[in-house]
């Protein structure tokens, strides 16, 4: 499992046999090409790089591979490579909130409203008084909110439909629709319920078989 490109489409829910409601994030994953290979004696690390939407290819990014010689340029790679169960990491662009105060963007408590409080929102003395005499870097003061990449690591695959290319996730991912994500197989290693409650049913006929 390498990874692969994708595009979000939107949120919806899905029933599980058990009767339970499952909120997922629909994503249109490839088919993505393999546009370059980088090698270690070339180029210094093993990668290849994956187009996505359209010749020439809209959203290109690279991703690490073990070894590049299992690939082939032109190749296609699609959401075949997951399966119900899986975990998955996913990494885009969040929504962009233009300029916020500290109040929301960093959760501050505001001031007093009563007794003649002026500053209610207001960010208050940022000095650092005569040394160092300059607002220590970080600070966290009003800004730009959202619009950063971020990745959600541990989501579930739901299920995958090969004929139209989509990747159901359980959970949501980052960014507004239509917006490209970067789909990657999850470090955090877990244990799917999918598989569990699947299982079952074989556990209990294997009881019943012993007892007969």
């Amino acid at each position: 499992m390498v990874g692969i490109l994708g595009r979000k489409i939107g949120m919806t829910q899905v029933f599980r046999e058990e009767g339970e409601v499952v909120p997922v994030t629909v994503i249109e994953s490839g088919p993505c090409s393999v546009l370059q290979i980088k090698a270690k004696e070339t180029d210094g690390y093993n990668a290849i790089q994956l187009g996505f939407k359209a010749a020439p290819r809209k959203f290109v990014r690279e991703f690490t591979v073990a070894d590049p010689k299992n690939y082939q340029l032109g190749q296609d790679i699609d959401v075949t490579q997951f399966s119900p169960g899986d975990f998955v990491d996913i990494a885009g662009i969040s929504r962009g909130m233009g300029f916020q105060g500290g109040v929301k963007r960093w959760h501050w408590s505001i001031g007093a409203k009563s007794h003649g409080g002026m500053s209610h929102r207001e960010p208050g003395s940022i000095g650092a008084s005569a040394y160092p005499s300059r607002v220590i870097k970080g600070h966290h003061l009003p800004g730009q909110m959202g619009n950063q990449r971020v990745a959600i690591q541990g989501l579930e695959v739901v299920k995958t439909d090969k004929a139209h290319n989509l990747l159901v996730v359980k959970g949501s991912v980052p960014g507004h629709k239509n917006c490209y994500l970067v789909i990657k197989k999850s470090k955090k290693q877990k244990k799917s319920k999918l598989v569990k409650k699947e299982a079952e049913p074989k556990k209990q006929e294997k009881q019943t078989a012993k007892k007969k």
